[in-house]
């Protein structure tokens, strides 16, 4: 039996990942006074949240980031760190691609507007974003499934036109499966961050997400964190000790997607391994257009159409002004879907001429002329699907390997992942860790 992190002071952790989750964990880690080394196989922090060059000095995220005025836990470790004053907080209109046409919806009037489905439908769709904003009691809607539950509130017609195609083109296949928790988190989160007459405002930082990676990094190297970066890290725990790769730690944290933590990490028991293969996942494919001409004024639109290779383009430059990106306007088009669909084996070029067509149908005038260029980003494990009864298939943070310790978005319920999120739950299991509990 190892001893206990508050009997063992400078300790030496490992922290597997270096996403959100692993730098938050690191920090309280750090400041406890223990020796921290995150391992990272990229080139670059950041996990689901890291970025890339689109030109000299101008990086942008692989796939679209915001926050909600909500989002309160990374918006006080960005406050902790000293860096509130680039946060940006930004208007945002919401669309919606059904038949052909682009409906807004980005306040209550717009939704009391949308003519596609009955007025008694509209107030009760409504109503149902004001019940999930008061609902606190989650545990009841386990057992239920989304579209049980919003049939039963906003009615079948709502139902038909606006949540039946965005469960399906999200989450493929398996949306009859995904649980009332899951969408009603997602319509309190949205419902939240809306003020006054509904609008809703968003938060960026400045410089972008890069360069609140870059000042986060440069805070723990100060505080004493070594990163290894382009190194894959392999766990081994035994009764010799625990160890990553050929160094021994006293602990370790592992915050890569729970699929990856079953392959890197040696000894774990069979029936855990086994109860823990019960989640699945979807992969992303994220396509980026940088741009002359702007798609239009609206930041994301909703595209009720199973049939499209994306379920949304988000126009970032929409909030983010396109003086950060050398005057280009940024949209992504993303996808949910399994890593065996053949969408996900496409290569940047194969996938926009396959979305090319689509997208003209939502904006007539668009044409290749406006691209100045194509990016394309994929993540194997991007969305757990969240199940009736997730919450007995969530595994604990401490593992049944004595020195070994788990927090990955699979963890993250009834909220879903995100970056808020992942810097909730890293502090949370780093002090459990101090705690040895």
């Amino acid at each position: 039996m190892s001893k206990s992190l508050k009997d063992n002071k400078q300790s030496e952790i490992a922290v597997i990942g270096g996403g959100y989750c692993g730098l938050a964990a690191a920090y309280e880690l750090v400041k406890a006074g223990h020796k921290v080394v995150v391992y990272e196989k990229d080139s670059k922090l950041g996990g689901l949240a890291g970025t890339f060059e689109i030109e000299k000095d101008v990086r942008l995220e692989k796939f679209y980031h915001h926050w909600f005025s909500t989002d309160v836990a990374i918006l006080d470790f960005i406050d902790e760190l000293g860096l509130s004053e680039k946060l940006m907080l930004c208007p945002s209109n919401t669309g919606f691609y059904f038949a052909n046409s682009i409906f807004r919806l980005s306040s209550p009037w717009d939704l009391l507007s949308f003519k596609p489905i009955p007025l008694i439908d509209r107030i009760r769709t409504g109503l149902m974003a004001l019940y999930a904003r008061k609902l606190s009691n989650w545990k009841p809607l386990e057992n239920i499934s989304a579209s049980e539950w919003i049939i039963k509130i906003a009615g079948q017609k709502s139902f038909d036109v606006i949540w039946a195609p965005m469960l399906q083109g999200k989450f493929g296949d398996a949306w009859a499966d995904i649980s009332a928790v899951w969408f009603w988190n997602k319509l309190k989160l949205r419902g939240s961050s809306r003020k006054g007459a509904g609008q809703e405002k968003l938060i960026y930082y400045k410089g972008g997400f890069g360069s609140l990676l870059d000042s986060i990094e440069a805070k723990l190297v100060e505080l004493g964190v070594t990163f290894k970066k382009d190194t894959e890290a392999f766990v081994e725990s035994s009764n010799t000790g625990c160890r990553v790769n050929d160094k021994k730690y006293n602990k370790v944290l592992v915050t890569t997607p729970l699929p990856t933590y079953l392959k890197i990490v040696k000894n774990l028991p069979k029936d855990y391994i086994e109860k823990l293969r019960k989640i699945k996942f979807l992969g992303n494919t994220c396509l980026i257009l940088k741009l002359n001409k702007s798609l239009s004024s609206s930041y994301w639109l909703n595209v009720a159409e199973p049939s499209f290779p994306f379920v949304g383009v988000i126009e970032h430059t929409n909030i983010d002004s396109i003086e950060s990106y050398s005057g280009y306007h940024i949209a992504y088009l993303s996808k949910y879907l399994p890593t065996s669909d053949k969408l996900f084996s496409m290569n940047k070029e194969e996938f926009f001429t396959f979305a090319f067509p689509h997208l003209k149908k939502i904006f007539p005038d668009f044409n290749k002329s406006w691209v100045e260029d194509v990016y394309l980003w994929k993540a194997e494990y991007s969305q757990p699907l969240v199940c009736k009864n997730y919450s007995n298939l969530i595994p604990d943070f401490k593992t049944p390997l004595d020195d070994v310790w788990l927090c990955t978005m699979a963890q993250i319920y009834p909220e879903d992942r995100g970056t808020n999120y992942a810097v909730k739950y890293g502090r949370i299991v780093a002090k459990k860790m101090l705690a040895g509990s």
